[in-house]
């Protein structure tokens, strides 16, 4: 029996794909060419595709990936916070103002304290609607400790999801 041939539905299933992006918001001991460089490298591959990411609305990772995935891709884009827009930092309203054009969808999960519980809330449904994390945490954390990137990669590990880890 011959393989059939792919349809293309196929082909548009195979390549949709959503990932979420977690990282960390300490980024200001790199030059912001250096993470241009290392979203080149480590999203242009993703983003070639008809591609879904769900980025944090929070300053660093967050701001920097959707920064350069909106003037660089064609992907769509889906924006998380914890409670609203308004509640996240400047630098992070300034980035999603800056690419309101590129950006498919906000969701605001509505808590009304920004605390740990919020966040995790917001890492597991970026997880939760995702094939696939790209996480980008400090090079020196630890894996085992209670940085919020660490715990979105470990949370999809637990989910089954594939994870692709890029410390900075």
């Amino acid at each position: 029996m011959r393989p059939r041939d792919l349809t293309t539905y196929d082909t548009e299933l195979i390549m949709a794909l959503s990932a979420a992006i977690t990282g960390t918001r300490q980024t200001g001991h790199r030059e912001l060419v250096w993470f241009n460089d290392l979203f080149a490298r480590y999203l242009a591959p993703w983003a070639a595709r008809d591609c879904r990411f769900y980025i944090g609305g929070a300053r660093g990772i967050d701001s920097l990936s959707l920064l350069w995935l909106a003037g660089n891709s064609e992907s769509r884009l889906t924006i998380v916070v914890p409670g609203t827009v308004a509640q996240q930092p400047a630098e992070a309203r300034q980035a999603l103002e800056r690419c309101r054009d590129r950006i498919d969808e906000i969701v605001e999960l509505g808590a009304e304290e920004l605390r740990s519980p919020a966040f995790h809330a917001r890492n597991r449904y970026m997880v939760d609607h995702a094939d696939m994390v790209l996480g980008f945490p400090l090079a020196d954390a630890n894996a085992e400790g209670g940085a919020g990137t660490w715990q979105t990669i470990n949370y999809a590990a637990t989910r089954g999801k594939p994870r692709l880890i890029v410390p900075v």
